[in-house]
């Protein structure tokens, strides 16, 4: 069991960075390039991974890690398997957050909006650049449905290797990408005696505002 109090005692004070009013860009979309290149350059381990938080259909909140694939317009691109777990929930209500952490910088970024499909010319293409590999997995795998075991899963990744090799490989229906729209993003600085920075972004009916919340 563990230590509760061990546990207590873990703390970091956050003393890298400043992000104040003379920082924040105007437009959060150029600020999370900002960020985002800087978590780049930083070396930070995988820089594009995010918490997908969605709402299941008992009503409870149900979170995972994603990959980040694209941003444009407010959208933010990830790609998943639409029979998935999330992939139903989204379908059933189309309103997801989002959260990166990027504990090299002491940042984190949330992101809340409505979601929609990615265009399946948009899909087609993304999903031709993945890897071989990746692409037969796509097919092999029911994401989210009961599996046997480990053997039938790979078992399923070699039929199909085999048969892809006389058959046209193409992006399976049930695969394809989810945009989430940002409503709100959220910039957060580690400081000091957790005096962190936070700055909220809303988008209005012409361009986005944005206010300094307390930590």
């Amino acid at each position: 069991m563990l230590d509760s109090k061990k546990i207590a005692e873990i703390r970091k004070d956050y003393t890298l960075k400043v992000f104040d009013e003379t920082h924040v860009n105007p437009d959060p979309l150029i600020q999370f390039n900002e960020w985002f290149n800087e978590a780049l350059n930083a070396a930070v381990l995988e820089p594009n991974a995010m918490t997908l938080a969605t709402v299941g259909f008992d009503g409870r909140p149900c979170a995972r890690i994603v990959l980040l694939k694209g941003i444009e317009e407010n959208g933010f691109i990830f790609y998943t398997n639409y029979d998935s777990n999330k992939g139903k929930q989204l379908r059933a209500n189309p309103y997801a957050s989002l959260v990166f952490f990027w504990p090299e910088l002491q940042r984190q970024v949330r992101i809340s909006g409505n979601v929609e499909k990615i265009s399946e010319l948009d899909a087609d293409a993304y999903f031709a650049s993945r890897p071989l590999e990746s692409q037969i997995g796509a097919h092999a795998s029911m994401q989210s449905q009961p599996l046997k075991n480990r053997e039938e899963l790979e078992a399923e990744f070699e039929r199909l290797k085999a048969l892809f090799t006389t058959t046209p490989l193409v992006r399976p229906r049930h695969w394809g990408g989810f945009k989430v729209v940002a409503h709100t993003i959220e910039f957060w600085q580690g400081r000091a005696s957790r005096l962190h920075d936070r700055f909220e972004f809303t988008l209005g009916p012409e361009n986005w505002m944005y206010k300094r919340l307390s930590p």
